[in-house]
């Protein structure tokens, strides 16, 4: 008897964790066929009624023997093998950040922590395409970033996994020169009843490369991005005291918006 539904090709549902310590990227050993012996991601297939979220955390348990929170990077299509015969997969990306201590189960026989830009090879094609996006997205000198948030806000702890997902939420554009990051900044979409806008954060260059234009530079491919994206409005916070700033945004063509600034601290709050 004829099958017709058997005769599609549609893919298999699978999940694929990003996980990222100290710039590193949290890799394991297959111990199975398909590409034993080759470095893979944490990840398997969805089952009958699984969200992807809820597969790539039940895969988590199972192969790390960890819990762990996940936020969605996007949707990579694929192949896979079994039994000689190639089929279609559609892997969900996570980025995930482990709360347990990691055991290993029988399916990976080593983990390792790998410099993201040292990964040359990795198994599965999809995966192959998340490794990619890794390395346009996330990669940077973590400790860089630690080190020139501080002059912004002297208060500030910087969390490793806040700074990726803030990534996925908007757009960081980064000042690089001799290999060193000397200032970043941040945009994210803030879509509202009456516009469409966009809000720029964490605007810093470093102490040492300030009055060379790297803040101009900087901002203006922020604005870029807001363009690109069809924001109405961008809009910023700068303090009085910070002088030179306040003077680059109105150079860019920011007007000074008459308003009240109000902060609600949530756990400080009566």
């Amino acid at each position: 008897m004829r099958c017709e539904l058997c005769e599609f090709d549609n893919p298999k549902g699978t999940a694929s964790a990003v996980i990222i310590k100290d710039g590193k990227l949290l890799v394991l050993k297959r111990d199975e066929e398909p590409y034993r012996g080759s470095w893979d991601l944490p990840g398997g297939y969805m089952q009958r009624g699984e969200h992807p979220e809820e597969t790539i955390k039940r895969e988590i348990r199972e192969e790390l023997s960890s819990d762990c929170e996940a936020t969605y990077i996007g949707v990579f299509p694929g192949t896979a093998t079994f039994n000689g015969k190639d089929f279609a997969v559609l892997s969900h990306a996570f980025l995930v950040s482990l709360k347990n201590d990691i055991t290993l189960n029988k399916e990976n026989s080593v983990y390792e922590w790998q410099r993201v830009m040292d990964i040359t090879s990795i198994a599965f094609d999809s995966n192959q395409d998340i490794l990619k996006f890794v390395k346009e997205k996330f990669f940077t000198d973590i400790e860089a970033v630690k080190e020139l948030i501080p002059q912004l806000d002297s208060s500030a702890v910087i969390d490793e996994q806040r700074y990726y997902r803030a990534i996925l939420n908007g757009y960081v554009s980064k000042k690089i020169v001799n290999g060193k990051l000397v200032g970043m900044g941040w945009i994210f979409p803030r879509e509202t009843l009456i516009r469409k806008q966009a809000v720029i954060e964490d605007m810093i260059v470093h102490e040492s490369a300030r009055g060379k234009g790297y803040g101009k530079e900087i901002v203006l491919d922020l604005l870029r991005w807001a363009k690109e994206n069809g924001m109405e409005v961008v809009e910023l916070t700068s303090g009085s005291h910070r002088v030179p700033a306040n003077k680059l945004y109105q150079k860019v063509d920011f007007k000074l918006h008459p308003t009240n600034h109000y902060l609600y601290k949530v756990n400080e709050s009566r």
